[in-house]
């Protein structure tokens, strides 16, 4: 008997935080979740495709949602909408600006450099602080000057 009423309280639980996720307010941070995704010039398959991404964990600032639909921007200032299933609220990082960077052991800039770090390279984003982020990418992870990444800080 507890359980015939415990499971349908369970499943009501577990749509109110799937519609929680979906109240967040804009703009905020997010991560490509599917390995293709189509960005269109409209929020509905019904739009032509704009842009196709294929590469998952890509950070992206969501600036707008409809329905089932969000409005990203992705680090080149793409916008495009996409469906908001393919996204994930994983935060990621991509490295930016010119040349080279240091993956440091710690958050500051005299903490001894461990990796150096391409433009373009996409990672996992930990913790951020006093101007320095935790990055993870694949097996080895440091501490990066935030300014040298888009997908940290504010969005």
């Amino acid at each position: 008997m507890v359980a015939r009423l415990l499971i349908p309280l369970l499943i009501l639980v577990g749509f109110t935080g799937a519609a929680k996720a979906q109240e967040r307010e804009v703009p905020y941070w997010a991560t490509i979740r599917a390995s293709e995704l189509n960005m269109r010039v409209g929020p509905s398959a019904d739009y032509k495709i704009d842009w196709v991404y294929r590469r998952p964990g890509l950070p992206v600032k969501v600036v707008r949602m409809m329905q089932g639909w969000r409005l990203i921007e992705d680090p080149d200032g793409a916008r495009g909408w996409v469906v908001a299933r393919l996204l994930s609220p994983d935060r990621g990082a991509i490295v930016i600006g010119e040349g080279n960077t240091e993956l440091r052991a710690g958050g500051a800039g005299n903490a001894p450099i461990k990796w150096r770090i391409a433009p373009g390279v996409v990672g996992v984003l930990g913790g951020c602080e006093a101007g320095w982020c935790e990055l993870s990418v694949g097996n080895r992870s440091g501490w990066i000057s935030e300014s040298r990444l888009w997908g940290a800080g504010t969005p």
